[in-house]
């Protein structure tokens, strides 16, 4: 099969012709129709994450089973399906509880194991991990709802348990943040959208938010207090460095909830929290990792119904072939929304 492949931490990719994956006992390999471009791949590039190279990245994805391996039972050749990055053992505590999140013996495509930058990619414990993909819902939906979509659909159902009415902050207007928007509007909440990039304000705008600041605007959390008569209910961090935690956790109201989604690596020491705000004013701070495939129902669900599209919020399809130069320059590129890796392009 056509994969990108890694050789060294931050070095120059290559799409090159390796072998073909087999099923592992109790899991499949799946031919990848769609998977996503998320800065969750830079941070592995990058060196943010232990990898073993040579290596293939990609975690979002969306295809059809290809091979069934030993003990499969939910699961067969030719269905449609969809996994969390998170993919839980399927035997302990937490996963028989429903939170494979938190499995402590999870595998991750494309961090763990090799991933979804390639024609096929192996999964493990299927019959716990794998979301049959509804026959309404495309291959390029899909393969967004195994991180960014999921995950801010967790983080604001789930964690910060977001009320109609309520007042958002949702800060960085990328792919985990425009479906926070999206998700925010759906549940009923005002949102506030905070971006450095004016396509992706405009994308959010588009998406619903009732107010986008740009993120050079002069003391953001004392506009959110002014627009929302006080401060957020929920802000939720969708970048993941210490100046976005930070202006989430001063945008909210007292007892306010913060949510972290995007990842805050110590690459400079562990980031610095306004932690005498969150003790003065009772704040509760979140962290928020994924969806186990036991929580998509209520979310496909509504993708259905049509109160969450999904596909609305996908900026372009490319091929593996871009990967090469995409990848390495994610952290300095402004998306305005989800980009889309069809590994057959």
């Amino acid at each position: 099969m056509r994969a990108v492949v890694m050789d060294r931490v931050a070095g120059p990719l290559e799409v090159r012709t390796v072998a073909d994956p087999a099923p592992p006992d109790g899991g499949v390999v799946v031919a990848v129709h769609a998977t996503g471009l998320c800065r969750s791949d830079w941070h592995a590039w990058a060196g943010h994450e232990e990898l073993a190279l040579p290596h293939v990245p990609g975690h979002e994805l969306a295809g059809v089973v290809e091979a069934v391996g030993a003990g499969v039972r939910r699961w067969a050749v030719g269905d449609r399906v969809t996994v969390p990055f998170v993919s839980g053992c399927g035997s302990c505590d937490w996963c028989r509880s429903g939170n494979t999140q938190v499995c402590p013996h999870q595998e991750q495509p494309g961090f763990t194991y090799w991933g979804s930058f390639a024609e096929y990619v192996a999964l493990p414990a299927a019959d716990t991990n794998l979301v049959a993909i509804p026959d309404s819902v495309s291959f390029a939906a899909a393969a967004g709802l195994g991180c960014r979509f999921a995950t801010a659909y967790r983080a604001l159902t789930g964690r910060a348990r977001l009320l109609a009415g309520e007042w958002l902050t949702v800060v960085g207007a990328g792919g985990v943040g425009l479906s926070a928007v999206m998700i925010g509007k759906a549940l009923g909440a005002s949102v506030i959208a905070v971006d450095r990039n004016d396509g992706a304000l405009a994308a959010a705008a588009d998406l619903g938010a009732d107010v986008t600041l740009h993120a050079d605007t002069a003391d953001i959390p004392a506009r959110v207090h002014e627009v929302t008569e006080g401060g957020s209910h929920v802000g939720l961090d969708a970048v993941g460095s210490e100046s976005a935690c930070a202006t989430s956790v001063l945008s909210l109201r007292r007892q306010g909830r913060h949510v972290q989604v995007g990842l805050l690596p110590p690459v400079h020491g562990h980031p610095r929290v306004p932690m005498d705000r969150v003790i003065a004013w009772e704040l509760d701070l979140l962290g928020s990792h994924g969806m186990a495939a036991a929580d998509y129902p209520p979310m496909l669900a509504m993708i259905e119904r049509g109160q969450l599209r999904p596909h609305q919020l996908i900026e372009r399809t490319i091929g593996l072939d871009d990967v090469v130069s995409a990848l390495p320059g994610l952290d300095t590129a402004s998306p305005a929304g989800i980009t889309i890796i069809d590994p057959r392009r």
